[in-house]
């Protein structure tokens, strides 16, 4: 796991590279999936979620190549509501859930996508035709899918 320290000049320093970084470097660390941990260089605290909601914030305020926010006002006014009532917890895992299941089913759709846009036409047709071919094969025999699972 990558270790970075902040120090109290607010700078923050990747031990495995030895080298200043940056919050732009550390969202990279994130998109790239890199295992991180950000630490006060005196007191060795954890400083991850900080620095991660310090890049949200960021990217909200519109410092973010694209500079659309993903969170409205109501969603966030909604979000505040949540902390310190009782269903605090339960909303925490219903949205990790939500994300995992969004990205689950973004990547399938891009792969579908990508299959639709590097076969030819002739490539598609043929696919449709096989298809078709096996359910006509199971309606000749007499065979539903339901039979067949």
């Amino acid at each position: 796991m990558r270790v970075i320290r902040k120090y109290a000049n607010r700078r923050l320093y990747d031990t495995s590279e030895s080298r200043y970084v940056t919050l732009e470097d550390i969202k990279l660390l994130v998109i790239n999936k890199e295992a991180f941990r950000v630490e006060d260089s005196k007191s060795g605290e954890d400083l991850t979620r900080n620095i991660l909601l310090q890049i949200i914030t960021d990217q909200e305020n519109g410092q973010s190549s694209s500079g659309n926010p993903m969170f409205s006002n109501q969603v966030l006014q909604q979000l505040i509501r949540f902390y310190g009532d009782s269903m605090q917890g339960t909303m925490s895992s219903y949205l990790e859930d939500s994300i995992n299941t969004f990205l689950e089913q973004q990547k399938a759709l891009r792969e579908q996508m990508q299959t639709a846009m590097t076969a030819t036409p002739m490539e598609l047709m043929r696919r449709v035709a096989e298809q078709n071919m096996k359910i006509w094969q199971r309606f000749q025999s007499g065979k539903t899918q339901k039979d067949e699972e």
